[in-house]
């Protein structure tokens, strides 16, 4: 299936101005071949490429709507890495999983303070489409942590660090949600202030297992776990 993305509307679809180009400088497809477009909110539209000069557009022929997601929905709020290649490797893999949200997080030790969002949000776009996802998850820009925690619900919210002195249950321990929340710390951990903080709003804290993960691996690692989970 040749997946692009674009607009899906009263039966027409458009497709997005970076994908016509993609289609006709990159890809060089050729008038008649059959396409599909998703405007990542769960439609399909299906049909054949018409090239006219520089644009590409789509004849459809069928359009479906509400395809159905993945059951669990899960949120994912990691703080940026020194080196954002780290970060946008994790956005790639936890998106082909199904992560539903992504959030980038300030904390203590966050040492990148600015984030290309729109960057992240595109590599989000060609994971999903890649991966044949209907729904686009949604990338969030920096937040602080405590203003992050405010929007979740402790009931359903977790956080893994690296403090063997303190209280963690197991991953496996924790049952599958409809939805679920999971902080993932920087590069040197949450500090102790900031676990001790998560822990007074009864966020529940995790252990990944014995061996010390990086930021992107660790949230790599939950996405699996969630995915696994689904299938």
């Amino acid at each position: 299936m040749k997946l692009f993305f674009g607009e899906i509307n009263n039966g027409k679809a458009i497709i997005n101005d970076e994908e016509q180009q993609h289609i006709v400088k990159v890809l060089r497809m050729k008038n008649g071949e059959e396409i599909h477009v998703t405007d990542g909110k769960g439609n399909l539209a299906s049909g054949t490429l018409m090239i006219e000069g520089k644009k590409a557009n789509i004849e459809v022929s069928e359009i479906k709507t509400d395809l159905p997601n993945f059951s669990s929905k899960l949120h994912i709020a990691i703080a940026p890495t020194k080196n954002i290649d780290r970060i946008e490797f994790f956005v790639e893999k936890a998106v082909e999983m199904g992560i539903s949200e992504i959030t980038i997080l300030q904390t203590e030790k966050t040492e990148r303070k600015n984030i290309n969002i729109d960057k992240l949000k595109k590599q989000a776009i060609a994971a999903s489409k890649q991966s044949l996802r209907f729904h686009f998850p949604v990338i969030n820009d920096i937040i602080k942590i405590q203003d992050f925690l405010k929007k979740t619900n402790p009931e359903t919210t977790f956080v893994a660090h690296c403090h063997e002195n303190l209280e963690r249950i197991d991953l496996k321990e924790i049952p599958t949600l409809e939805n679920i929340t999971f902080f993932i710390g920087p590069e040197g951990d949450f500090s102790e202030k900031e676990i001790s903080f998560l822990a007074e709003n009864n966020v529940k804290a995790v252990s990944l297992g014995n061996q010390r993960l990086r930021t992107e691996t660790a949230g790599i690692f939950v996405a699996a776990w969630n995915y696994y989970n689904l299938i």
